[in-house]
């Protein structure tokens, strides 16, 4: 599924390495805890579907690991880095296997399926 992305060649080399870094100590961190916890979710203070995917999960008892980063009023920069990177335009972002499922929503549908277990058995 590629989707569209400004070509780097299109970027001029005077700004290559900004935005080749911007916030990547952020990036880098989701990225390793996608890798190193089972479940995964980040996500940000105040925001009730990020409450909704960790009640969620607790409520069939499943471990997570939890992220967050700023709210409503800070931190949105570095959201906003892990929105371009991962193409996933809201918070919550959720893991698992080190797959990104999408949000609260997209994780009540695997939850309400059993497909979440099944994916984490695979793993």
């Amino acid at each position: 599924m590629p989707r569209a992305l400004l070509d780097e060649t299109r970027l001029h080399p005077a700004i290559r390495d900004t935005v080749a870094n911007w916030h990547a100590d952020i990036v880098h961190n989701v990225q390793a805890a996608s890798q190193s916890h089972p479940v995964l979710v980040v996500g940000m203070a105040q925001n009730p579907f990020c409450r909704r995917a960790r009640k969620t999960l607790r409520d069939v008892g499943i471990d997570h690991h939890y992220l967050e980063y700023g709210s409503y009023f800070s931190q949105w920069k570095p959201r906003l880095a892990l929105k371009l990177w991962s193409g996933w335009a809201t918070f919550p972002m959720v893991f698992v296997a080190g797959n990104l499922i999408g949000g609260a929503t997209q994780l009540q549908a695997l939850v309400k399926s059993g497909e979440i277990k099944r994916l984490l058995q695979a793993s």
